[in-house]
């Protein structure tokens, strides 16, 4: 009977620990932390309801975005394209083709002010050329104010970052290898960047045909004498008027003339001087000039610039030409293909990208095209001048070329 009794009991007690861990079982499809017996938290440490899971929605169908449209191939002038790249071309330096069609890699900049210079026109970024034309530029400087006691060089253009044909003004200038630089002199202060665009270049004309005595002075024949007398320059281009009075007056410089055969009569050069250096020995791809002749270009060579001169006054001051008036003419199409082929090496090195025809011009190009021309324009006859040259009568001048190369 106890044992009978001890057996109910047993038995009895196994059915209420079965029936109490059925209870305690999670439902079935528990999360994985339930299983652990380890309830979510937040941050702070509360416990949190699991989110119920929903079902996923469904996203309206994109269209594709719509792929750019392609640049065109064609490129834009040579012009446009030098004139747009800001910096130059990290290769060896090379003054490549010749003076009016070429290019320069390699180039570097004069600093916009030195101890004898202070750059002009800043805003055209025509401050760069090649080393030798830099290492001139800075010995000029210093010998013309220790030695001919010039204050100083104000300097206009010289090349753009890689050369090559510029937007407006010059048709040579392309290889890093010439200069211009103003007849008047630095002043004895540090001029603004402002300044530097709205100064403007003092004419040494007294007329169309004869230079100001009291404005072409000594010193600026010293000056020109200096700027030509080293190995390296091929030549000086000034006003014809401005080379009649060196002819004139060369002595004051020193016995030796031979340097006036470098110091050649073109058009324009009234309010400064254009240096041109030759081709750098050894320097493959570089074209030269001709040698100038050994006589001094003081005789009939300027007699015949002195008639153009004058029928070229004449033919401006019937026509009533403003002569500070920006040229209007329109430049013929300029294609890179004229230019020497290590030219687009040139243009696209530092993966440097060519514009399209589509691209506007960037900021460097749009200042440069607005500045301002460093000086004044050439002045015209009065109407008693053109009545003495003349002398009473009228004569058919023939338009003269206005712009020839140079």
């Amino acid at each position: 009977m106890r044992r009978l009794i001890l057996s109910l009991t047993i038995l009895l007690l196994g059915w209420g620990l079965a029936t109490a861990q059925e209870k305690l079982a999670p439902p079935a499809g528990g999360t994985a932390e339930a299983e652990s017996g380890e309830a979510a938290e937040t941050e702070a440490g509360e416990p949190t309801e699991t989110a119920a899971i929903e079902p996923a929605m469904e996203l309206p169908e994109r269209k594709p975005p719509k792929p750019p449209e392609p640049k065109s191939k064609k490129l834009p002038g040579a012009r446009e394209l030098f004139a747009s790249v800001p910096g130059p071309a990290k290769l060896a330096a090379r003054a490549i083709g010749f003076y009016s069609k070429g290019c320069l890699s390699g180039g570097i900049a004069l600093p916009l002010n030195g101890p004898d210079w202070q750059v002009m026109r800043v805003s055209r970024n025509r401050y760069w050329g090649s080393p030798q034309l830099v290492d001139y530029m800075e010995r000029l400087a210093s010998d013309a104010r220790a030695l001919d006691g010039w204050p100083g060089l104000l300097v206009g253009d010289m090349s753009q970052p890689r050369g090559g044909p510029m937007l407006t003004g010059h048709t040579s200038h392309q290889v890093g290898l010439d200069a211009d630089i103003w007849l008047t002199p630095m002043p004895d202060r540090i001029l603004t960047l402002q300044e530097r665009e709205d100064v403007e270049a003092v004419s040494m004309l007294k007329d169309p045909l004869h230079v100001d005595p009291e404005k072409f002075t000594d010193v600026h024949i010293k000056l020109i004498r200096r700027a030509a007398s080293y190995r390296q320059v091929a030549r000086i281009f000034v006003h014809p008027a401005i080379k009649r009075s060196l002819c004139e007056r060369a002595e004051v410089a020193g016995k030796d003339t031979r340097w006036l055969g470098k110091v050649r009569p073109w058009w324009n050069h009234h309010y400064h001087f254009h240096v041109r250096l030759g081709c750098p020995r050894g320097m493959a791809g570089c074209k030269d000039q001709p040698p100038v002749k050994g006589d001094s270009g003081c005789g009939k060579e300027l007699d015949d610039w002195n008639s153009m001169l004058k029928k070229s006054s004449i033919w401006r001051t019937q026509q009533n030409i403003d002569p500070n008036a920006k040229p209007g003419i329109k430049k013929k199409p300029y294609p890179l293909r004229d230019l020497p082929k290590d030219c687009r090496t040139v243009l696209t090195a530092g993966d440097y990208e060519l514009l399209s025809v589509d691209d506007e011009l960037p900021p460097v190009a749009l200042k440069a095209a607005a500045s301002k021309e460093a000086g004044p324009g050439v002045p015209l006859f009065t109407k008693t001048q053109l009545h003495n040259v003349l002398k009473g009568g009228q004569v058919n001048v023939p338009m003269p070329n206005r712009n020839p190369v140079r």
